[in-house]
């Protein structure tokens, strides 16, 4: 088996761990100032967060470049209502609400988390050849 666990590189650790999980309803697994784990209901890895600069990871030096450039984090999810109304609560605005794409044929909406990070959430679905 192979899979990927997305590592984003964050200003505040803590602060984006509490938001993430207050969007998604994900929970810690690691905890930390540098660097955590979160994952979904089934102990899934759902991101990672990696505090820019700590470790000295070549892509993660310079917090001054734009974060997310070139990459959209893609959450396909049973949950996303819910998680549209955990954002509204939160009070943070989105990039483009619930509507259906033309491509996908499935209902998602678009929104930047704390870093600038811009997140699609859809309706889960399985990929079609």
């Amino acid at each position: 088996m192979t899979k990927t666990d997305p590592i984003i590189a964050v200003k505040d650790v803590e602060t984006s761990s509490k938001w993430y999980q207050a969007v998604f309803g994900c929970k810690s697994m690691h905890g930390g100032r540098e660097f955590d784990i979160l994952v979904d209901e089934n102990s899934e890895v759902l991101i990672c967060l990696h505090q820019w600069g700590a470790h000295e990871h070549p892509t993660m030096i310079n917090s001054d470049i734009t974060p997310g450039n070139g990459l959209i984090l893609y959450f396909r999810t049973e949950y996303m209502d819910t998680i549209r109304k955990n954002v509204e609560k939160l009070g943070y605005s989105v990039e483009e609400d619930i509507h259906l794409n033309p491509n996908s044929r499935r209902k998602e909406f678009s929104l930047r988390d704390p870093d600038g990070y811009y997140l699609t959430v859809t309706e889960f679905h399985k990929y079609e050849g």
